[in-house]
C-alpha cells in the first residue's frame, strides 16, 4: 500500500511592536538584553493588575489577516488558556480561541503541480512566553519575552509534501516581512512552527491519525522532523501497527522525535473567556483603511515582474522573496530604463548576491547603490568594458565605493572598439605568428582560436571581442585569398 502525508501548520510570529501585548513594557532583543530587564507587574502576573490590549498589535494582525484573504471577525474574544506554562507566571496564557480575530483565508504557494491555494483556518493574537534556562539541575527564567505580541496563523491540512511545506513557510515569512509586522528572524525566535502530520492511503480523502510536532525553530528543523515522522508513521502502518495521536518534540542532535504528551484536544487547555479584557470590537472603517495601506504583496509582484519585465518565474521569485531586494531591483531598472530588465536581474541575483553572501551582508548594506549597479550594467551592455572587467569593477565598488565609470577610467579597463586600432593589433599578431598562420591556411581551423587568444592577450583583455573576432576573420580571409592567387 502507498501512503501520502497530510500536513497542517501552526505558525507563531512575534510582532514588531514597541511595547508588549498587554502592558507598556518595551519589546527588547532577548539575545542581547540582560534577563528580566523589561518586565512589570502585568507581564509578570502580579495580583490586582489588569491587561490592556495593544492597538498596534491588533493593527499588525489585521494587516496579516487581510493579506491572507481572511474574513475579519468584527467582535473577537480573548481567552485564558489554562495550560501549565512554567515560563508564564500567571499560570495561563491570554490567547484567542472560540472567536479569533480572523478566519477562512488562503495563501497561494508554488506546489509540485504549479500554484496551489493553502487554506488558512484562523489568525489570532496571543502573548508570548518567557524563556527557561536549565543549568546544573535547576532552572532560571527570563521574562523579557513574556507578553510580547504573538500572531498565530493556522493552516488547514492542505500540504501534501515537504516541498509544499517549505514553500508555504517561506511564503508566510516573506509576507510578514513585506507587511513590516515581523522580522521573521528564526535565529532569535521571531518565527516558530508547529506541524501536524498524518498519513493516508494514496487517493483517499480519509485523514489518518495525526501527531503534532512542537516548537520547531527553523524551516530546516521542521522539514527534518516531518521527514522523520512521515517515515516513522509509514513504517508503522506497513507493519500493521497503529499511529497514536500524540504531541512530540524534535531532537535536532539525535534527529528523532520523542513523545511529550498523549492525545491532546482543545478541552485539555481549559479555555474560558478572559474576564479582564472586554470583547475586541473592530470597526469596518479601520479594516478598510488598513486594507488600502497594504503594499504590493509578493505574489502580485512576481506576476508583474514576469509580465512587465519579461523575467522568468524563477528570477521573479528570487527577486520578490524579500521586499528590500525587490525595491533595490526596481530602483536599478528605473535608473537605466534602456538596459533590459532581465540583464539587471541577472546582475542582482548573480554577482551582487555572491558578493553579499561572501560579506555576510543584507542588500541594504551592499555599498553599491541601485543607480551604481545600473550604470555598471549599462557600461557592460554597451560594450565599453567586457564581462570580466565588469565583475572586477563591481567587486571594487562593493568594497571601496565610488562610481563604476570612475573605476573603469582609473584602472584603464575601457574596451578597445576602434576598428583601425584593432585591425592594427591583428596585423601585428599575424606578423609575429607566421607558422601558425600557415597552419591555419592549410586547414587547421582550431589555430584560429589560438590566434584570437594571442590577439586578446596582446590587447590586455581590453579589445572588444566581437570587433576583434571580425577583424581577425577578415585579415585571415584576405591572406587566404592572396595565398590562393599566389
Amino acid at each position: 500500500m502507498s501512503y501520502e502525508p497530510v500536513i497542517g501548520l501552526e505558525v507563531h510570529v512575534e510582532l514588531l511592536t514597541q511595547s508588549k501585548m498587554f502592558c507598556g513594557c518595551a519589546v527588547v532583543d532577548s539575545t542581547h538584553t540582560p534577563p528580566n530587564a523589561s518586565v512589570c507587574e502585568i507581564c509578570t502576573g502580579m495580583p490586582g493588575t489588569l491587561p490592556v490590549v495593544n492597538e498596534r498589535a491588533v493593527e499588525f494582525a489585521l494587516r496579516a489577516a487581510l493579506a491572507l484573504n481572511c474574513t475579519v471577525t468584527h467582535t473577537s474574544l480573548f481567552a485564558r488558556k489554562n495550560y501549565f506554562y512554567p515560563d508564564l507566571p500567571k499560570g495561563y496564557q491570554i490567547s484567542q480561541y472560540e472567536l479569533p480575530l480572523a478566519h477562512d483565508g488562503w495563501l497561494t504557494v508554488e506546489g509540485e503541480a504549479g500554484e496551489k491555494a493553502i487554506r488558512i483556518r484562523r489568525v489570532h493574537l496571543e502573548e508570548d512566553t518567557g524563556k527557561l534556562f536549565h543549568r546544573d539541575g535547576y532552572s532560571l527564567v527570563d521574562y523579557n519575552r513574556s507578553g510580547v505580541p504573538l500572531l498565530e496563523v493556522v493552516t488547514e491540512p492542505d500540504l501534501t509534501s515537504l516541498e509544499e511545506v517549505k514553500a508555504c513557510a517561506n511564503a508566510l515569512r516573506s509576507l510578514f516581512r513585506y507587511l513590516g509586522i515581523s522580522s521573521g528572524d528564526m535565529e532569535k525566535g521571531a518565527m516558530r512552527f508547529e506541524a501536524n502530520v498524518s498519513l493516508r492511503l494514496a487517493g483517499s480523502q480519509t485523514l489518518g491519525t495525526r501527531t503534532e510536532i512542537k516548537n520547531l525553530n527553523s524551516i530546516r528543523a521542521m522539514l527534518r522532523a516531518l521527514a522523520f515522522e512521515i517515515e516513522r508513521q509509514g513504517h508503522l502502518l506497513t507493519q500493521g501497527g497503529v499511529v497514536i495521536q500524540e504531541t512530540v518534540g524534535w531532537d535536532d542532535v539525535r534527529e528523532t522525535t520523542f513523545t511529550q504528551r498523549n492525545k491532546e484536544e482543545a478541552d485539555d487547555y481549559r479555555y474560558f473567556p478572559e474576564p479582564d479584557i472586554p470583547p475586541l470590537a473592530i470597526d469596518s472603517a479601520w479594516i478598510e483603511k488598513i486594507r488600502s495601506s497594504l503594499p504590493e504583496l509578493p505574489a502580485a509582484k512576481r506576476a508583474r515582474y514576469v509580465a512587465d519585465y519579461g523575467l522568468t518565474p524563477y528570477a521573479a521569485t528570487v527577486l520578490t522573496s524579500e521586499r528590500n531586494v525587490a525595491e533595490y531591483f526596481e530602483a536599478a531598472v528605473a535608473a537605466r530604463p534602456k538596459v533590459p530588465a532581465p540583464k539587471m536581474a541577472h546582475w542582482v541575483t548573480g554577482e551582487l548576491f555572491g558578493l553579499l553572501n561572501q560579506a555576510g551582508k543584507e542588500i541594504d548594506a551592499a555599498g553599491v547603490a541601485p543607480g551604481a549597479l545600473a550604470e555598471l550594467v549599462e557600461i557592460v551592455e554597451l560594450g565599453q568594458i567586457n564581462l570580466a572587467s565588469g565583475k572586477a569593477v563591481l567587486a571594487e565598488v562593493f568594497e571601496k565605493g565610488g562610481s563604476p565609470r570612475s573605476v573603469v577610467e582609473a584602472r584603464g579597463l575601457a574596451q578597445w572598439s576602434s576598428q583601425a586600432q584593432i585591425e592594427q593589433l591583428v596585423r601585428q599578431v599575424l606578423a609575429a605568428s607566421p607558422e601558425q598562420v600557415q597552419q591555419y591556411l592549410a586547414g587547421k581551423q582550431p589555430i584560429f582560436e589560438w590566434l584570437l587568444g594571442q590577439a586578446m592577450r596582446a590587447a590586455g583583455g581590453r579589445a572588444n571581442p566581437t570587433v576583434l573576432r571580425q577583424a581577425l576573420e577578415s585579415a585571415l580571409a584576405h591572406q587566404r585569398d592572396r595565398h590562393r592567387r599566389d
